[in-house]
């Protein structure tokens, strides 16, 4: 992976806590800005390795769908990256969730050519494999968050 796309990565990363921490620390009464920076500096590394381990995840799936020949594995590229740092950005409430998650769905479709290219999957197959790595990364995510979040508000 390029130090170009390592850092879009993290920039993405962090663009996507910002926009899930900051509401949270706002409504909290007393809530201080170090204390938010030290929430938002390990979920941008979570978010920003969740976005990283998307291409490899969907990789793996097809390779459980349809065994893949030594071929080298599925990464971002920075023309892939670019529209995932908007959704991020994006991520912030209320300023366009369905714009989001518009968007999510834009770059999932960019990883589905390559990966349709790389594994001999059709594109239909591949999608799926993306789609489920997606979801399942997303999910992995929330379950996180969800148990970072009750020591942290208690």
């Amino acid at each position: 992976m390029s130090p170009a796309v390592v850092v879009l990565l993290l920039l993405a990363g962090l663009s996507e806590a910002a926009g899930r921490i900051l509401p949270m620390v706002a409504r909290r009464p007393g809530g201080s800005r170090s204390h938010a920076v030290v929430l938002l500096l390990p979920g941008a590394v979570v978010e920003g390795t969740a976005f990283a381990l998307w291409p490899l995840t969907a990789w793996t799936l097809a390779g459980v769908v349809r065994p893949v020949p030594d071929a080298a594995a599925l990464t971002w590229t920075p023309g892939l990256v670019a529209p995932l740092l908007l959704a991020a950005v994006l991520a912030f409430p209320l300023l366009g969730p369905l714009l989001h998650l518009l968007l999510f769905v834009k770059v999932g479709a960019g990883l589905v050519g390559p990966l349709a290219a790389t594994t001999g999957l059709g594109w239909w197959a591949a999608a799926g494999c993306v789609a489920v790595a997606g979801a399942g990364l997303g999910a992995a995510i929330e379950a996180v968050r969800r148990l970072v979040a009750r020591p942290v508000t208690a």
